[in-house]
């Protein structure tokens, strides 16, 4: 199946008319000023009835998590065995381009943006505190022993982390690069569901699907740059640079430095400014990560990663579906609060991860963008979790550092304090904060880029203008949240907009599955059509060959002989 074709059928359903491409400075209105009214006065709600709206969210998030945890948890894993059954199976050579056609960037490149936009900053800040949250207080039913805990500790967070995230990415990504690179669709999600819509794609029901893309993927990236500005503050002070991490005018000044930055790149591109910022992300994530894996104690790690890979290999079918109900309220309370919590985080982030990946990924196949995408982020993360996280739950295990304060683990400074307790630790704290800083900014500019293609009607090159417009609005949403909340309380306005990101994912998890159908379907048809042409080109070169043979009797006076040959090897060629 190397040479793909995309000859549609009789039986296929009539393609919709893709729209024009927009005009320079363009946008698509019926997505863009919705979405940006939407976000605006939900920004007004959660700041002006901070506690009713933070109660109001809480409450609906609680009903979907509590009622639909057993819809998650399968839908996730189901989503896994997909990806993972189109990248090894016969669909697997379709190209996510022209037949011939080179991918746009190099595979370090790839790897470095898909990995830096879908999971860098999140590893570098539940690195240390994931592993020692789980160790500390794991998930009813797992033994007393540390060792025990130390191995689900580690087992889980690589589930959460793991091959079941990259599948959501994949099953949008998948979608929008089919329908953007082979099909010539523009950049967005309606395009990837044009084989079970139709013509529907370009009305209003287009519209709303592409609009609860841009609203998610902005309340997400907006909500990670809140959260996140308030670690680098927490590393600040640790350090002794700051006094106060809770101070709100740091807090907008560090959130309107990183603005900046993500805006200048941005505007500058994906060939350039993301490229060069995700190629940087990941040259200095590998240098800390050596240096712990140095520091810290070494063959502890490098026995870990092996055992905990072993054991998520062994059990991952088993957590896959495991809602802890053989437990009781207390173990679905806790698969609820941080498994499917992640399942709804992921999703509501696909539409984002999803379409920059596709974005960065033409000219490569099914197989490679499927195992490219699952496995060797994948693979990293699994290395990352068990040199940071291991080093920490190491520490906590033999006493060599206590993370527990007040009867809980500092998330926002637990990577810091284990830095603390290494040789050379206090720089390398320093040179940590840099890259958050460094992360947050690829991820705000990824998903301006992404929004900003949403909201001009899939054009790959959206105007300036407007790149700078979605950059601009994610800082001020952080900015504003942050303002509105009472810090020392946890940043209530900022937990509202990640909350109802979360409610978001559930009507986008229905995409999704439509997306699914829609690849199968678009998939199969280009198979049979690709069977089609092969058989044709078979029969058309059986009939060269007769012909041939019979001009040659013809000359050579054995005619009689080549009739029989011909007849023999035609009644073959039907057989076969």
């Amino acid at each position: 199946m190397a040479a793909q074709t995309t000859a549609r059928t009789s039986d296929q359903e009539p393609e919709a008319k893709p729209p024009a491409p927009p005009r320079d400075g363009s946008i698509a209105p019926w997505v863009f000023y919705p979405s940006a009214v939407v976000i605006l006065l939900f920004v007004l709600y959660a700041v002006i009835g901070q506690d009713t709206a933070a109660e109001q969210v809480q409450k609906v998030q609680d009903e979907i998590v509590g009622n639909l945890s057993w819809f998650y948890m399968a839908l996730v894993s189901l989503f896994v065995i997909f990806v993972i059954w189109i990248g090894i199976g016969r669909y697997g050579d379709i190209k996510l381009g022209k037949d011939h056609e080179k991918p746009e960037f190099s595979t370090l490149s790839w790897f470095a943006m898909l990995f830096a936009a879908g999971m860098g900053i999140g590893l570098v800040f539940w690195g240390v505190a994931e592993p020692l949250n789980f160790f500390h207080a794991p998930r009813p039913g797992i033994g007393e022993g540390a060792a025990d805990r130390e191995q689900f500790a580690m087992v889980q967070t690589f589930l959460h982390w793991g091959i079941h995230p990259w599948a959501i990415y994949v099953v949008v990504g998948l979608a929008v690069a089919y329908s953007v690179h082979r099909k010539g669709r523009p950049v967005s999600i309606r395009w990837a569901l044009e084989p079970i819509l139709g013509n529907r794609v370009n009305g209003v029901l287009g519209n709303v699907i592409d609009s609860v893309a841009v609203i998610g993927t902005l309340f997400g990236v907006a909500t990670s740059l809140g959260f996140g500005v308030m670690q680098v503050a927490s590393g600040m002070n640790f350090l002794g640079w700051v006094d106060d991490p809770n101070s709100k005018l740091l807090l907008v000044v560090l959130i309107s430095c990183i603005t900046g930055i993500a805006t200048v790149s941005v505007v500058t591109g994906i060939g350039k400014g993301i490229k060069w910022l995700s190629n940087i992300n990941m040259g200095v994530a590998a240098l800390i990560m050596l240096f712990v894996l140095i520091a810290g104690p070494t063959v502890f790690l490098l026995n870990g990663l092996a055992q905990d890979v072993g054991g998520y290999l062994q059990n991952v079918l088993q957590l896959s579906f495991d809602t802890g109900a053989a437990h009781g309220k207390e173990g679905t309370s806790w698969v609820n609060g941080w498994t499917v919590f992640y399942w709804g985080w992921w999703i509501s982030w696909a539409p984002f991860v999803g379409i920059f990946i596709a974005r960065i990924s033409r000219g490569r196949t099914v197989r490679q963008f499927v195992c490219g995408v699952l496995l060797v982020p994948t693979l990293l993360t699994f290395v990352w979790f068990a040199i940071f996280g291991g080093t920490g739950v190491f520490q906590q295990m033999n006493d060599k550092h206590d993370y527990v304060h007040d009867g809980a683990i500092s998330t926002n400074n637990a990577l810091f304090e284990m830095l603390d307790t290494l040789p050379g630790g206090k720089f390398v704290a320093g040179v940590s904060i840099l890259l958050i800083v460094l992360f947050f900014v690829t991820s705000s500019d990824s998903g301006s880029y992404v929004v900003d293609m949403l909201a001009s009607g899939g054009d790959p090159n959206p105007p300036v203008w407007s790149r700078v417009f979605w950059a601009l609005a994610e800082g001020a949403v952080a900015i504003a949240l942050l303002l509105a909340s009472d810090l020392g309380a946890g940043a209530a306005s900022l937990n509202t907009l990640k909350t109802a990101a979360i409610v978001i994912a559930l009507p986008f998890s229905i995409v999704m599955i439509g997306m699914c159908i829609a690849t199968l379907k678009s998939f199969h048809q280009e198979r049979q059509a690709y069977l089609r042409a092969k058989e044709q080109k078979q029969q058309e070169e059986l009939i060269d060959q007769t012909v041939a043979a019979l001009e040659d009797s013809l000359e050579n006076g054995t005619l009689s002989d080549a009739v029989e040959s011909s007849s023999k090897s035609t009644t073959k060629g039907v057989e076969k």
